[in-house]
């Protein structure tokens, strides 16, 4: 299976975000290409959240762009980019907590288009490739919390997405789960092809799945790139990673 949405990138471009006097991103500009994985990292409140807000349509910015293949869709809203290929998952889940694990991803399926339907996407199909399969008939409310965060993430997936925006998606994970998930999002490029942006604290799972990375803090973009290039990064050491990164560097060789 492909998306049926086939944009080649995802792009903002000098995005100015503030809420009141307070100014949550400074002319940022990051893009993600299908196929790959952008991990973005930075310390609380440095504007990480909003600016996925910012890509999926849920904030306008203030000034700047985004543009989804050759399209500025600045303006659209986010249900119309949802139409177009991004989808995303939230820091706070989003469930239909009353319905079943299968229905949720039915519900996802029942607005996708009909050609990623027809090149055989199915509910039990995106359950079975994020881990939850096993509890298809269980009300989504009843699920572990880190079962509910592969729920979301194949519901995201049910509606065909070109790119997918993972907001900490591993949440109240242990290691092993968090490791197991990384795996997941891993297969999932490798197998739609979508272009992911991930936002996590967890330096393991940033670690694991992203192919390049940025790094905000207080709304400005300090760096950008190979995830071992940023890491060595003099600023980004100062600012945010310290010794953790290395160490989980070394683990990972």
């Amino acid at each position: 299976m492909t998306p049926t949405n086939t944009p080649d990138g995802l792009r903002a471009l000098d995005v100015v975000r503030a809420f009141g006097g307070t100014v949550a991103l400074r002319g940022v500009s990051v893009e993600v290409r299908r196929g790959e994985v952008l991990g973005l990292i930075g310390p609380n409140g440095s504007g990480k959240t909003t600016l996925l807000n910012v890509l999926s349509g849920v904030l306008r910015s203030d000034s700047g762009t985004v543009h989804l293949g050759s399209r500025d869709i600045s303006s659209w809203p986010s249900h119309r980019r949802a139409r177009a290929g991004i989808a995303r998952t939230f820091q706070n889940l989003r469930l239909f907590t009353q319905l079943t694990v299968r229905e949720n991803v039915e519900a996802a399926l029942a607005s996708s288009p009909p050609s990623w339907r027809r090149n055989g996407a199915t509910a039990d199909g995106l359950l079975e490739i994020t881990g939850v399969a096993a509890f298809a008939d269980r009300t989504a409310g009843s699920l572990p919390y880190a079962h509910q965060r592969r729920l979301e993430l194949a519901r995201a997936l049910g509606v065909g997405p070109a790119f997918l925006l993972l907001d900490e998606p591993s949440a109240g994970m242990g290691e092993a789960e968090t490791a197991s998930l990384a795996d997941t999002v891993r297969m999932v490029v490798s197998r739609f092809g979508c272009g992911v942006v991930c936002v996590d604290h967890d330096m393991q799972l940033i670690a694991r799945v992203s192919d390049r990375l940025s790094v905000l803090q207080q709304g400005s973009l300090i760096a950008s790139g190979a995830p071992s290039d940023v890491r060595t990064d003099p600023t980004v050491i100062e600012a945010y990673l310290g010794a953790a990164w290395t160490d989980v560097e070394e683990e990972r060789s």
